[in-house]
């Protein structure tokens, strides 16, 4: 199930009304930092500016994170936070809404 919601920040939606949009959707991807192998992770939200996953095991804040999203090309994120196993990342380029809106679509079909 896809979830698009409008964020409850008024002042980020007046100032970017298409980054206020969030999806909570579930994705498996893999993410990976500097040489470390890759991981198994779900994507379980989603904007153009950033996501959160769950099941990183010892996320390194210090260091950026790579992420695999099926049928995309490889992205960089930065950790803004982490509770455990479940991280919070801003892309380090905003996802164009085109594309934010891709992803969504196909979660939609694979969910």
């Amino acid at each position: 199930m896809i979830l698009l919601q409008e964020s409850t920040d008024s002042r980020a939606a007046a100032e970017h009304p298409r980054e206020s949009f969030r999806a909570e959707l579930c994705l498996a991807c893999e993410v990976r930092q500097g040489t470390r192998p890759w991981q198994r992770v779900v994507l379980d939200d989603l904007s153009v500016s950033g996501f959160r996953i769950s099941g990183l095991a010892h996320p390194d804040p210090a260091k950026l994170l790579s992420i695999r999203i099926p049928g995309m090309q490889l992205l960089s994120a930065k950790i803004r936070w982490n509770a455990g196993p479940v991280v919070g990342c801003e892309f380090t380029a905003p996802l164009h809404i085109a594309v934010f809106e891709h992803l969504v679509r196909q979660a939609q079909q694979s969910g």
